[in-house]
């Protein structure tokens, strides 16, 4: 192979690609639609009070008025004494939004029924709300008609409610704290990552081969080129496409945040702990009482990322924080570029193989089967690591070249060996060589064969070519 024809060839793909106004367009447009989803996803949090509303309750059961306590969104008034009918047909003349009927105490089943009428759809908040306030008081008065003292106290004190704390322990003894739903989170989008850079830069390759031979470019370049040099030029002219424009769309999402930043201010990204918690939809009270105080918040915030990894969790949120110190960011990050470089130059070697196969895409749907079926098979066994990383089918995935790409990158998060990323790296790139051999024999016959729609047969004969 002539590596000074490549490099040309390389560098015609790379340049041809990044002017077209298609690739100009998805580079400065994917940030842009990915920023303003945060911003306006963001901005939405921060107004998703429901709008305050006059609440008309009638009261059958006699048990549930009690507990109808006005809040900072409704505000509860007792109608219990008149008719519900004439209350619906009067909601707007009273000014009120809602009228909530709870029907007459069932003494056998020991329970009621309760009714929302408005002149709107309802939120699931408010349903959920009335809901909770009402099935309060069944209970209670359940509690009440079994005549035992303090028998209500008594059972909020045997509820119990036990939460495991993970450790991960490392080769001296140490043990830091970790929550496996943060590397579940992680395993996800990873895996989804490297699943769609694949099949989308993949199938970049599959189509700019089919347009070169539908076009017949291909005859002109084949006489100054050879064949193989043809496929490996494209393959790796379009992963300096991938990542170049990748790196751009990291660039210009954090250009883009930090302009938004500047705009918004803290109501897009709060500095302070009370912010914090408003913007996740949590009253600041509320959060106290669930034994997140905004002032051990502010202590976290700011402490260093190696003391949140040995400190002991105090609540959730300590939790979150120590496991994503825990992450072995350098490793996952190398790897992820290892295994997107590998995993792409394999599947886009089989990709050029059946783009040189046909003549037009309509024509690939058959041939490109066995790719996509070891591409979902990955993606689904990703999905199982963060159940069991250790279980064998997925130790297995990570280790077999077509599916590890997807597979072994869930699996870094949780921790693995080095001499099992050291083999399954290697074995992918074995494999690669070996594909990419068979791929430009596949390439060599089939970019110059027009008229007639290849088959696996075809493909076969191909490969056993001298």
């Amino acid at each position: 192979m002539r590596y000074k024809m490549l490099g040309t060839i390389i560098g015609r793909e790379y340049l041809t690609k990044v002017k077209k106004k298609s690739f100009l367009l998805t580079t400065f447009l994917v940030p842009v639609i990915f920023v303003v989803s945060i911003v306006v996803l963001v901005l939405m949090m921060n107004r998703m009070d429901e709008r305050a509303q006059n609440v008309a309750v009638v009261d059958q059961s006699g048990i549930a008025m009690p507990y109808f306590v006005n809040d900072g969104a409704n505000t509860y008034t007792d109608c219990s004494t008149e008719n519900p009918d004439s209350l619906k047909s009067a909601l707007d003349a009273r000014g009120m939004d809602v009228l909530v009927v709870v029907s007459p105490l069932d003494s056998v089943a020991r329970t009621v029924t309760v009714s929302a009428y408005s002149r709107k759809p309802l939120g699931v908040d408010f349903s959920s709300g009335v809901s909770r306030k009402v099935s309060d008081a069944v209970e209670a008065y359940r509690i009440s008609t079994y005549g035992i003292d303090n028998l209500e106290q008594i059972m909020k004190d045997v509820k119990a409610s036990v939460s495991v704390q993970e450790y991960t322990l490392d080769d001296s003894g140490g043990e830091t704290v970790s929550e496996s739903g943060i590397y579940m989170m992680m395993s996800m989008i990873l895996g989804i990552i490297i699943f769609l850079f694949i099949t989308l830069f993949g199938g970049m390759v599959m189509s700019s081969v089919i347009e070169e031979k539908s076009s017949r470019v291909v005859e002109v370049l084949i006489s100054s080129a050879k064949a193989t040099e043809l496929m490996f030029g494209k393959i790796i002219g379009v992963a300096m496409v991938a990542l170049t424009q990748f790196l751009l769309w990291i660039v210009l999402s954090v250009v883009l945040l930090g302009v938004f930043r500047v705009i918004f201010g803290d109501r897009l990204f709060p500095s302070d702990p009370q912010q914090v918690v408003s913007a996740m939809g949590v009253d600041p009270a509320a959060a106290e009482s669930l034994g997140v105080p905004t002032a051990d918040l502010e202590s976290m915030m700011t402490a260093p990322a190696d003391t949140l990894a040995t400190a002991a969790p105090q609540n959730e949120m300590s939790v979150v924080l120590s496991t994503l110190a825990n992450v072995p960011w350098g490793q996952l990050i190398i790897s992820f570029f290892i295994y997107f470089i590998l995993g792409y130059l394999l599947y886009a070697s089989f990709f050029a193989a059946i783009g040189s196969a046909v003549e037009n895409e309509a024509d690939t749907q058959q041939l490109q089967i066995p790719l996509t079926i070891p591409l979902m098979l990955g993606y689904f066994i990703a999905l199982i690591a963060f159940r069991n990383p250790e279980s064998g089918v997925v130790v297995w995935g990570s280790m077999i070249p077509f599916t590890s790409p997807i597979v072994m990158l869930s699996r870094i998060p949780y921790g693995v060996p080095m001499w099992e990323l050291i083999l399954s790296i290697a074995l992918l790139a074995l494999t690669f060589i070996a594909c990419a051999w068979l791929s430009a024999k596949i390439y060599k016959a089939g970019i110059l064969v027009f008229g007639k729609k290849s088959t696996f047969a075809d493909l076969w004969k191909w490969i056993k070519q001298k």
